[in-house]
């Protein structure tokens, strides 16, 4: 029996239902809607080749969007994902680039022999965007898709992506169509938040970007947790910790040139932080590399624990499986010694 949800700390409202569905954007910060959506459109103005794909789930994968702007090139599949990828497989056979959305946890465990098979061994132009990626919906072991970054690194020909923002998701969508070849990348939507704008942040496929240098502390992190980590190397400041930002937006092919430059700087705690179960994922991916590479800083992960997790408000389950920035700053203080 799972443990109850435990209750507000003292101070702290008590979560509502909404909350299990709430955006990943702090109170007050800057937010842009739909950036995926939108970039898809812009894409496909200059490329006809590109189409819309989804299985019933346009309006959850801000798919809607494309729909209303190109609507005689949008495919709505209904509640069938192997078909969605079968179909998207057949498109890409006759020349066009389907994007196919769903949620994560429906392309990673219901239809995932789909896409081995027909996608990736046929190594298809396909474009796979899936949202609820990890720990953003409150809803339980069926909506979070822990280890979907595990499962896809694991397929030949897959590339793998996790961003960290609307900025970079928008960024994103016309590299992925430059690159020749099935992608997963996880999707954030609805009203996602805005952070790499500020750091004059680039994203090109397969490589790492330093966001902030530091000399005690070296996170290396992906998706969400890029942002967590900026917030908590701005609360580690206040302490006179310098932490080192390494963002890796891009988890198969991982730059494991850059990755071991900065892990082998010599005094630097190494951390990894991500939005996905600690077996499989960025962490162990970092990990392995390192070992091959004779580099063996001290090393820690921050990721989610090996187990169903529950149901409930997304804050309150942030805090609870340490992926939140107060438990970010906690848990990097605690092995600094600070």
């Amino acid at each position: 029996m799972k443990p109850a949800t435990p209750p507000p700390a003292p101070g702290k409202p008590r979560l509502t239902t909404s909350a299990m569905i709430a955006s990943i954007a702090a109170e007050g910060q800057k937010t842009k809607s739909a950036p995926f959506g939108h970039a898809l459109v812009a894409l496909a103005q200059s490329r006809p080749d590109v189409v819309g794909m989804t299985a019933d789930l346009g309006k959850y994968t801000d798919l809607h969007i494309f729909a209303k702007a190109f609507p005689e090139r949008y495919y709505q599949m209904g509640m069938a994902e192997q078909l969605l990828f079968g179909a998207a497989s057949g498109m890409a056979a006759e020349g066009f680039m389907p994007f196919a959305t769903t949620y994560a946890v429906f392309a990673s465990r219901r239809a995932y022999d789909f896409i081995h098979q027909t996608i990736a061994e046929e190594d298809r132009n396909v474009k796979i965007a899936c949202a609820l990626p990890g720990l953003t919906s409150g809803y339980g072991p069926s909506h979070q898709a822990a280890e979907d970054l595990a499962l896809f690194r694991a397929m030949p020909n897959m590339t793998v992506i996790d961003p960290c923002d609307a900025h970079e998701t928008e960024q994103l969508v016309p590299a992925i169509a430059q690159h020749q070849g099935p992608v997963y990348m996880r999707l954030l939507r609805g009203n996602v938040p805005l952070v790499l704008d500020e750091y004059d942040h680039k994203f090109i496929l397969g490589k790492a970007a330093m966001i902030r240098d530091g000399s005690d502390v070296l996170i290396i992190s992906s998706g969400i947790m890029t942002m967590r980590a900026l917030e908590a190397a701005k609360e580690l400041e206040k302490d006179r910790v310098a932490a080192a930002v390494l963002h890796v937006p891009t988890i198969k092919p991982l730059d494991e040139e850059r990755i071991v430059r900065e892990a082998g700087k010599a005094g630097r705690l190494v951390v990894v932080a991500e939005n996905h179960t600690v077996i499989g994922g960025l962490g162990e991916a970092v990990a392995a590399l390192l070992m091959r590479s004779g580099v063996h800083p001290a090393f820690h992960q921050i990721a989610l624990p090996d187990e169903f997790l529950a149901a409930g408000a997304l804050p309150t389950l942030h805090d609870r499986y340490g992926i939140s920035t107060t438990e970010v700053t906690r848990k990097i203080k605690e092995w600094l010694g600070r």
